[in-house]
């Protein structure tokens, strides 16, 4: 007979995280479960046997997305009251396992989470060459010419869904949707890169968030998030900087114990020990580090005031919390709160793309201008404030160097103290105001698209996004056809949209077919046909081809 116990375990459900480093396959199992694996090769293969387990789920798995993983199915188990588990992968794999308790609110059960590293190749291919700098760019050399960088953090992900609205939105979602539209405005403006945290719905440890940005040079990281509340009632955005004592407010504190839960679904606490210990420790009584805190208020505070022309304040001031993300002591950090998610109202606002386009706007406006008052040494925000310098060369004058850097030759001569002039060749003259464009890196020359402008007035509940993706354009395109200043419509505005006239079709006449019926399927005119394809008579042949005109 077969014991009560034998079967005391169930294997409920899996589900596979794909992320550029590891894929993470996490078991949801009804109890704590005993576990022994090892790993098999020709071919690739992890083995995971459960002790007294039995199966409540569907096998085989099979996984797309992922680098390392293919495959999930069973196998003959070694033993009576044991399943066996096995992971086909392309590779030999180190795998970290480890069991993770239910989450306090219930969210998840037992787990048992896999991470599968993927295999780093090295990459024999030659160095890619350097960009060629461009005539706008080599003038400012000396005073340097490297992109300001900012890490954007997408908050929660895979395992951690964040905080759910009444309608069951998550987080998770919003706050990549947000990220990514903070970080293509970042990636516009010449002069400044964006690095996202996190690509896609799979979850990133908080002390990794800030080492991507380290590893990437960041000069500042922003963390977007959607707040939430045991209570619907709170609504609005706030900007959250680093507190190293406990917060001193009811949201702070649900915020604090919520990035404890956060690490909880995905696994591992970094608030507890480790690396936030060292930081803690040393990093408070760095000078360096009271630093970082100084300059993130500062553009906490840019931030929110952009915010608060887009959408309600929860706080008018930056707030403070002792939250992970933010205790890097080497870059200014801050946290972003969108709006309250767990608010029925803003639930919705937060899942629309207008609103979200906003926010996103802001953020960027925020950031940017703290960028332009404070830019790091080195970077061409740099260069462009402090002004260049020029050394006078043979056949120069005052009026062909004004000319080259967009300024006057009463503004050099003020500048330089000058009384004449007259110059020496090898004379250094500091250049105000130089008004340089960035040329954007060359592209590979591809035939030149037909054109047209159409215009388009502006109707009710439209909006820049929505008239952008009806004619198939960028937003920025609009901008600058129509020099707009902001984002807001009037209803009755007339834009003009710069637009790729659509290439002909072409049409191989079939039988039974002839000029009235294609121009109908078309929706163009007979006569229009008639042009194109120069026919003296509305006669066609069967296989004859047609050029179809677009309008």
């Amino acid at each position: 007979m077969c014991s009560s116990w034998a079967w005391a375990n169930e294997l409920k459900s899996i589900r596979v995280w794909p992320a550029p480093d590891e894929t993470r396959v996490v078991l949801d199992v009804q109890d704590e479960v005993a576990f022994t694996y090892f790993t098999l090769t020709k071919p690739n293969r992890l083995v995971v046997d459960l002790k007294d387990t039995e199966l409540k789920t569907k096998l085989p798995v099979n996984v797309k997305d992922s680098a390392v993983l293919t495959k999930i199915r069973s196998s003959s188990a070694p033993a009576s009251g044991t399943y066996r588990l096995v992971f086909e992968t392309k590779a030999g794999t180190d795998p970290t396992i480890f069991k993770l308790a239910p989450t306090p609110d219930g969210h998840y059960g037992h787990r048992l989470v896999l991470d599968l590293p993927h295999q780093k190749t090295a990459s024999k291919a030659k160095p890619a060459p350097k960009k060629p700098v461009s005539q706008n760019r080599e003038a400012l050399l000396p005073y340097g010419t490297e992109d300001i960088i900012v890490a954007i953090d997408a908050g929660h992900g895979g395992e951690d869904p964040g905080s759910i609205g009444p309608s069951r939105k998550y987080e998770k979602n919003v706050t990549l949707d947000i990220s990514k539209k903070v970080a293509a405005k970042i990636n516009a403006t010449p002069g400044m890169k964006a690095v996202l945290t996190r690509r896609g719905d799979y979850f990133v440890n908080l002390n990794k968030r800030s080492e991507i940005a380290r590893k990437n040079k960041a000069h500042l990281l922003v963390s977007i998030h959607a707040d939430g509340f045991h209570k619907p009632q709170p609504r609005g955005a706030s900007v959250w900087v680093l507190n190293t004592r406990r917060a001193n407010t009811e949201i702070g504190r649900w915020l604090e114990q919520h990035e404890k839960q956060s690490e909880l679904l995905g696994g591992g606490d970094v608030l507890t020990g480790g690396n936030d210990d060292q930081y803690l420790s040393m990093a408070v009584l760095d000078l360096q580090f009271s630093h970082s805190q100084k300059e993130g208020y500062d553009v906490a505070s840019r931030v929110l005031k952009e915010l608060s022309r887009v959408t309600t304040l929860h706080k008018s001031k930056p707030a403070h919390a002792s939250l992970a993300v933010l205790k890097s002591p080497d870059i200014p950090s801050l946290l972003v709160e969108t709006g309250f998610i767990t608010n029925p109202k803003e639930e919705r606002l937060l899942n629309t793309r207008s609103h979200q386009n906003k926010l996103a706007n802001a953020v960027y406006k925020g950031v940017l201008a703290y960028f332009n008052e404070k830019p790091p040494e080195g970077t061409l925000f740099a260069a462009r404030k402090n002004g260049v310098k020029h050394t006078v060369s043979r056949g120069q004058s005052l009026s062909v160097i004004a000319a080259r850097y967009g300024t006057s030759t009463a503004a050099l001569k003020q500048a330089n103290n000058l009384k004449s002039n007259t110059l020496r060749i090898g004379q250094v003259l500091q250049i105000p105001n130089a008004r340089i464009a960035v040329s954007p890196p060359a592209r590979p020359a591809t035939p030149p698209a037909r054109i047209r402008t159409v215009t388009h007035q502006v109707k009710r509940g439209e909006y820049l996004g929505k008239i952008a993706d009806n004619y198939g354009v960028t937003v920025a395109s609009i901008r600058q056809a129509n020099r707009l200043r902001s984002d807001e419509l009037a209803i009755g505005q007339t834009l003009k949209i710069i637009v790729e006239a659509p290439k002909a079709l072409t049409h191989t006449v079939k039988r039974g077919e002839f000029l009235g019926k294609i121009a109908t399927r078309y929706g163009v005119s007979i006569s229009r046909i008639r042009e194109a394809n120069q026919l003296s008579s509305d006669t066609l042949a069967v296989g004859q081809t047609l050029t179809i005109p677009r309008s």
